[in-house]
Parts: C-alpha cells; structure tokens; sequence
C-alpha cells in the first residue's frame, strides 16, 4: 500500500478520535476534536498531492478518498447538528440533510455510472464545496477559541456558503455529466 492510500486510511482511522474528542467531558474539548479534524483534512490535500506527483494513483484511492472525505465531513456535520454544548445545534438539520443529501445523490450517481464502466471525477465547484465545508466546520468548532474576536458567526456564514456550493456544485455536475444520467436512466 502506497504512502497516498496509507494517509486515506489515517484519515478514516482519525474519525473516531474526532468523535471522541467531540464528546469527552473535558475542557478545551472543541479545540482538540478541531484539531484532529483539521489534521484529517490535510491528509486529503497531502494525500491527492503525492498520488499525483509520484503518479501512485490507485483504484483503491479512486475509490476509498472520495469517501474518507464524505464520512469525516458527514460525522462532523451530524455531531455539529446533534449536539453543540448539550443544549442546541450549532448547524440547523435541514443545513445538514441538504449537505449529506448532496452527498448521497453524487454517490449514487457515481455507483451507478461505474456500472456502465464509466468514471466520473470531480470537479473543481465539488471541491470547493468540500474545502468551504471544512473550513466552516473547523470555524465553528473553534468559534469559542478563535473566531469569537470577530464578532460575527463565521462558521454559520461559510456553512451557508457551503450549502449554496452544494446545490450549485450538484446541479452543474448532473448537467455535466446529463449524457451519463440519460444512458442511466434508459
């Protein structure tokens, strides 16, 4: 296994340590589960970057990197709607079934295009969409540590930002790929 698809995994592997620290009864909680959070992130960026550059690409990455991105960001976004300081959510439920529904739609499209032997790769609003999504989520897990100086709601302003980038990231991909969803849909 390659250093790309070892850093995939670690990304996964970091889920539960994100969640746990989101839960343990401890000070500083938020600032530990950001950190593992943002620590998983990066090793999308770094992991993309060394497959690419020492062309180590694998179908496992291909496979198992979309979705090491889609559990972390979906585990955070539920955590982030279930729970925010055991009184409220932090993200609204409809913010996060719009997102995750994004998500699972793609999915689906993606399983069923791969049928027909068909790849469909991202494109750059799908990642922009997931770089906003981290972003906002590790702003609102830090809002208390860091953004509180700022005065505004950063983290609710990028998530807003994130749920426009997806349904315009999810309409553009389908018309994109509408001669796919035609063949599929036949």
């Amino acid at each position: 296994m390659n250093i790309a698809n070892r850093l995939t995994l670690l990304r996964v592997l970091l889920i539960p340590v994100f969640i746990v620290f989101f839960y343990i009864d401890i000070p500083g909680r938020y600032l530990y589960a950001a950190t593992v959070f943002i620590a998983a992130s990066l090793t999308d960026l770094l992991d993309g970057y060394l497959a690419r550059k020492h062309k180590i690409v694998t179908r496992f990455g291909k496979l198992v990197d979309p979705m090491a991105d889609k559990l972390l960001v979906g585990a955070a976004l539920i955590l982030l709607t279930v729970q925010h300081d055991g009184l409220t959510y932090a993200i609204h439920p409809v913010i996060t079934i719009v997102l995750i529904s994004r998500e699972l739609i793609v999915s689906a499209f993606r399983v069923v295009a791969a049928a027909e032997g068909l790849v469909l790769a991202a494109d750059n609003l799908g990642k922009a969409k997931t770089v906003v999504q981290i972003v906002a989520i590790s702003a609102i897990l830090l809002n208390d540590w860091f953004f509180a100086w700022l005065h505004i709601p950063f983290g609710m302003i990028m998530i807003v930002a994130s749920v426009v980038l997806s349904v315009w990231s999810l309409i553009h991909y389908m018309y994109k790929n509408k001669g796919v969803l035609k063949d599929v849909m036949s």
